[in-house]
């Protein structure tokens, strides 16, 4: 006996392909959502990481010791990375989607990255050399010491000696000068012009000169003030060696040059990266409202 063979009917057959069309379709949209999804998640990545970054600068700029600045300077590196890592990711995702919007916006934000990385570079790069900080501290604490010992120590020669009156009075001249080389110290750290600085330095030079001089006639006077004499000396001269340090640094200038491009160049560049990636946001943001894939 022959069997007989199902026949499918052509309606059959078309309520079939239509079923595998479907699946296959439904099988599609569920990957490009899944796509979308993922970009969407790397965008909002990308903006979290570069407000880390410029957050974690702006604080390695403001830190007020060494320690502070080197860690605040890793950080915004680290946060950097992980940007310039979300683009690497973000990209090819946008393109495989076919987003051109999208596209136009990570591009745009890469070539706006590229200028603030560099400039953000040289910002922490300044800053953790933190010159500016270190000549405050060697004028506020050993600068300081040696003045104070200068003062006590030549004060204390005119006890001894038989004219009183010219020992004091060439002893206040001395510190005086001295101390108005430590009123200049706080000016020239914070002072950004060169010509400025140009002239405290001579206006210091000339005051030191002054401290030199009294302490000289001070050492021709009667011998028994030479032993308290003697220690002043040593104290001048830990003094001016330790201002020639605090000018030196401060020339250098790296606190006030950091804080001078975080002001002046650094915010508008800040603004048109997040810019881009606000637009990057809302441009998938469209795309997964219209169900375009």
């Amino acid at each position: 006996m022959v069997r007989s063979r199902a026949v499918l009917s052509p309606l059959t057959l078309l309520l079939a392909g239509l079923i595998l069309s479907l699946a296959g379709c439904q099988g599609g949209s569920s990957a490009a959502f899944t796509e979308l999804a993922t970009a969407r998640r790397l965008a909002a990545d990308l903006r979290f990481q570069f407000t880390k970054a410029a957050d974690a600068s702006n604080r390695a700029v403001m830190a007020d010791t060494d320690e502070a600045s080197v860690a605040y300077a890793h950080e915004a590196e680290q946060a950097t990375q992980t940007v310039q890592s979300d683009i690497d990711a973000l990209t090819p995702d946008l393109r495989s989607l076919g987003y051109p919007a999208a596209i136009g916006f990570i591009e745009d934000f890469g070539k706006r990255f590229a200028a603030y990385r560099a400039l953000d570079r040289k910002v922490l790069d300044l800053a953790v050399e933190n010159t500016n900080l270190k000549a405050q501290h060697l004028s506020f604490g050993p600068a300081s010491e040696a003045a104070d010992g200068f003062r006590t120590a030549i004060e204390g020669a005119g006890a001894q000696s038989k004219d009183h009156c010219r020992v004091e009075s060439l002893a206040a001249k001395a510190v005086l000068a001295v101390r108005e080389v430590q009123v200049l110290h706080a000016p020239h750290i914070a002072e950004s012009d060169d010509a400025a600085m140009t002239r405290m330095e001579g206006e210091i030079s000339r005051l030191e000169a002054t401290a030199s001089d009294a302490l000289g006639q001070l050492s021709a006077l009667e011998p028994p003030a030479q032993p308290q004499l003697a220690v002043a000396a040593a104290a001048l001269d830990r003094f001016k060696d330790l201002t020639r340090q605090i000018v030196a640094l401060s020339r250098r200038n790296t606190n006030v040059r950091s804080l001078e491009l975080s002001l002046r160049d650094k915010p508008a560049l800040t603004a048109a990266c997040d810019d881009s990636l606000r637009s990057l946001e809302e441009a998938l943001a469209k795309e997964g409202s219209t169900g375009t894939r």
